[in-house]
């Protein structure tokens, strides 16, 4: 029968959640760089019920705001900051599995990893016990954040930004396309372009992840849209 290491054990109690399938828990906490059998197929899964459970939990907490508004409190609250200050608090830097690269690369405080670590711990949650129990882990790990209208105000992230820069103008949204990706399988960078059909431009930036590669390229387009002439339509 599969048992839980202590760590693992430890960590069940600060989730409030006992799994049916102890291993789903374990594959949650195990970095592609340490085994092929990762985390990256859960963290997938558990983005999509956290996008799901912060929207209801807004829309029923939040039921004054526009959509747009909604959309950028949501942003604040599953963005990677966010993410990595939660699995701080539920140390989830302790269980977690990583090859020997990374671990001598200082994996274990990286804030993408750990933030794709609780989202595919939300995700092995769902398999194991359905939405309802993920969504009750999402409640509990926003327990302590104050959900209010002023959160919409808050830095957007460059995604965001860039979308409503261009519809505001009645323009097409962004393409993002991986260029490349760079480095070791333990360490890789992403390098994303980001393409605005309509003023026939492009940029790029580089992260951790394809998402920071994404965000990266779609500041370097705000900041070109913002210095260059307007466009004469």
């Amino acid at each position: 029968m599969f048992g839980l290491s202590p760590e693992l054990l430890a960590l069940q109690q600060r989730l409030d959640h006992v799994f049916a399938n102890p291993r789903l828990l374990e594959r949650a906490l195990t970095h592609r760089s340490f085994s092929a059998d990762h985390n990256e197929r859960l963290e997938f899964l558990g983005d999509s019920v956290l996008g799901l459970s912060i929207s209801g939990l807004l829309f029923e907490k939040l039921n004054q705001l526009p959509e747009g508004d909604l959309s950028r409190v949501r942003a604040n609250l599953v963005k990677q900051e966010t993410l990595f200050e939660i699995a701080t608090r539920l140390d989830l830097a302790r269980p977690l599995r990583l090859g020997e690269g990374e671990k001598r690369s200082g994996g274990h405080k990286r804030p993408s990893i750990l933030a794709d670590a609780l989202e595919a711990v939300i995700g092995a949650v769902y398999l194991d016990a359905g939405f309802e129990a993920a969504a009750a882990l999402v409640r509990r790990l926003y327990g302590g954040v104050e959900l209010s209208a002023e959160m919409s105000a808050m830095g957007k992230d460059p995604k965001t930004e860039l979308q409503e820069w261009l519809q505001a103008r009645k323009m097409k949204l962004p393409v993002y396309r991986v260029v490349a990706t760079l480095g070791e399988a333990h360490k890789q960078t992403f390098d994303v372009e980001c393409t605005v059909a309509e003023t026939g431009t492009s940029e790029r930036g580089i992260g951790a992840s394809r998402r920071a590669g994404e965000q990266a390229a779609a500041a370097a387009m705000l900041q070109q849209l913002n210095t260059a002439t307007p466009i004469r339509r």
